[in-house]
């Protein structure tokens, strides 16, 4: 730094100003505003004396324009410098000390920072994820609502057969269609036991048909080769349920869909209501619903008389079905079938079926 013997008073003074308002850090004004207390360097770098010479960097002196300078005002945002030169008739050089700024946090002992083990991981408690859930379903009313109380579908056998005959040396009860065709039978050897119990299914393994008539034959032989004859009353099958590969499988006749109100008119055209459908239907929603997968796919398989009958109830029962059911709609397809000695109102099969069965 230079002498500062003989320094102005003005200069004294505009030096002050630019050190308050670089200390203020106040906004510049526009190149060419004067200084109340004296001309101040511009941008670049220069400072009027009051003799109105301007000295450069190189020694040399011009004439400064009188209305040229910067000036600074305290209290006020404005350009920041880090150093300040002002020549006269001797120079003053200004250093402003700026110190980097570091935030001393150590993120391993910062409040909410703190580094923990693989145990807290582990001892963490799991959020409970179905609680929100259940609490917003528990105020919604759901359309799949499960029919307990509807007992369409039996269970277990569909018929029970008792037999009463003594010193019997072998017996043999069989079950034929009313065609007089043989679908199943039981035979043993001794006294027969007291019930005999038929579960639905044809000596080849398949559900019969429900809605059909059936009859059954008992025969006995005693030791000396006797036989004995006893033909008992037709019967029907009722609406039945049973345990298939892939899940539940039911069978009904479609006059079950009828009701006891005869409400359902399967000979009309028009198509079937999703909200008056028939219990029948409702309760086999429920089983395949507490059953099966909602992405599982449900094959509805339709036998009548006639391809027209078959094609027309299959899409109805899919209309009735596919509301109380869950999941994608789409997972439901018909299949008809015909059969000559099919009831009148046709047969009605709806079970699961595997994603490669399905066509």
């Amino acid at each position: 730094m230079g002498k500062n013997r003989g320094v102005p008073v003005l200069v004294m003074l505009a030096a002050s100003a630019l050190v308050a308002g670089a200390s203020a850090a106040a906004p510049a004004r526009p190149r060419g505003a004067a200084s109340p207390a004296g001309r101040v360097a511009s941008p670049a770098g220069r400072v009027a004396s009051p003799a109105g010479r301007v000295a450069s960097p190189a020694g040399r002196q011009s004439t400064a324009d009188p209305d040229s300078g910067l000036t600074l005002k305290s209290g006020e945002e404005g350009t920041v410098f880090r150093t300040l030169t002002v020549e006269g008739e001797d120079r003053i050089h200004f250093e402003v000390e700026r110190p980097d700024l570091r935030l001393e946090v150590d993120p391993r002992t910062a409040p909410g920072l703190e580094w923990g083990t693989a145990r807290d991981v582990l001892d963490r408690s799991t959020p409970d994820l179905a609680a929100p859930y259940l609490e917003l379903s528990a105020r919604q009313a759901s359309p799949w609502v499960a029919h307990p109380w509807l007992s369409h579908f039996g269970s277990g056998a569909v018929a029970r057969f008792h037999p009463q005959a003594d010193d019997v040396e072998r017996w043999k009860l069989t079950v034929a269609d009313a065609r007089g065709e043989e679908v199943t039978s039981f035979q043993g050897r001794g006294n027969p036991p007291h019930e005999i119990a038929w579960d639905g299914r044809s000596k080849e393994g398949r559900p019969v048909t429900p809605g059909l008539t059936y009859s059954y034959v008992f025969e006995a032989f005693d030791k000396a080769g006797n036989k004995r004859r006893f033909v008992g009353p037709g019967f029907r099958v009722s609406a039945y349920r049973t345990a298939g590969a892939e899940g539940p499988v039911m069978l009904f006749s479609g006059a079950e869909l009828s009701g006891s109100d005869g409400n359902h008119d399967l000979s009309s055209d028009a198509g079937a209501n999703p909200d008056d459908a028939p219990p029948i239907v409702l309760e086999a929603a429920t089983w395949l619903n507490q059953s099966l997968s909602p992405t599982q796919p449900v094959r509805i398989s339709v036998a009548a008389r006639t391809i027209d009958e078959a094609d027309r109830l299959g899409p109805r029962i899919a209309q009735w079905l596919a509301p109380a059911l869950l999941g994608d709609p789409s997972r439901l397809t018909t299949a008809s079938e015909v059969q000559a000695d099919a009831p009148d109102e046709g047969i009605v099969r709806i079970a699961a079926v595997g994603a490669r069965s399905r066509r």
